[in-house]
């Protein structure tokens, strides 16, 4: 699965396409039933206040998943489906408290299909790696993540998927795939979490959402579905308080 999932960028460089999305949202759609939770720019929708995050955090999420889904011809991104402050709430919440999962240790390294097994919440992992990705970044060009030019910011986010970014006894690739996970998360999700604002994910791939039933629709093989798109809070869903 990791490698289905594994981002490709453009050696062409910001200006072309920054992602494979196309090949990312196709591996991604298989997992949508599970993520009830449980632009080539940074430009997108105004930063409200955070739950979490510190200023500095955020303009790192912001800038990082702006490169993990950009807006582009097939529609709008990360940022305008509100990711951000989907993650900024998520890791406020008992998720990112790690509530419902066992921490108590033994702390050994497990196999990649045993999953998350760190001593840190996922909140503090976030708090521990972005600084981390920041001093890398202003030591090898000069300027924390969020200033780097676009190019720049994919090169570091290839770097540290490859594990090659230092993160001071974190596992190396650990930090790049939650925050991947999260930005699929954030996208996909029903927009009753607080991301996939205006229904950009389900749009892009075309999934209408959980209406209750579909009786009136079965049989019409090859016509076009016009019912408005609908999560589990309804047509304007509203963040989780």
């Amino acid at each position: 699965m990791r490698d289905a999932m594994r981002i490709e960028y453009d050696s062409h460089g910001a200006d072309t396409v920054c992602i494979a999305r196309r090949h990312f949202l196709a591996a991604s759609v298989t997992t949508l039933s599970a993520l009830l939770f449980v632009g080539c720019s940074t430009s997108g929708p105004p930063v409200s206040a955070t739950k979490y995050f510190t200023s500095s955090e955020m303009r790192f999420v912001r800038a990082a998943v702006s490169r993990l889904i950009p807006a582009d011809d097939l529609g709008p991104g990360a940022l305008e489906a509100g990711v951000p402050e989907f993650i900024d709430s998520q890791l406020a919440g008992s998720f990112g408290r790690a509530s419902s999962s066992y921490m108590q240790g033994p702390w050994h390294l497990g196999t990649e299909q045993q999953g998350y097994q760190l001593s840190l919440t996922p909140s503090e992992l976030y708090r521990t790696a972005i600084p981390l990705v920041d001093a890398y970044c202003k030591q090898q060009h000069g300027a924390v993540f969020a200033d780097l030019p676009a190019a720049k910011m994919d090169e570091v986010l290839h770097t540290l998927e490859k594990g090659d970014v230092p993160m001071a006894g974190l596992p190396k690739d650990t930090f790049f795939h939650a925050l991947l996970a999260n930005t699929k998360e954030g996208f996909f999700a029903d927009p009753i979490y607080g991301g996939n604002r205006n229904f950009i994910g389900w749009k892009l791939i075309g999934f209408p959402g959980p209406r209750y039933n579909y009786l009136g629709e079965i049989g019409k093989f090859g016509q076009p579905y016009e019912q408005p798109f609908v999560s589990l809070g309804g047509r304007t869903p509203k963040e989780e308080a």
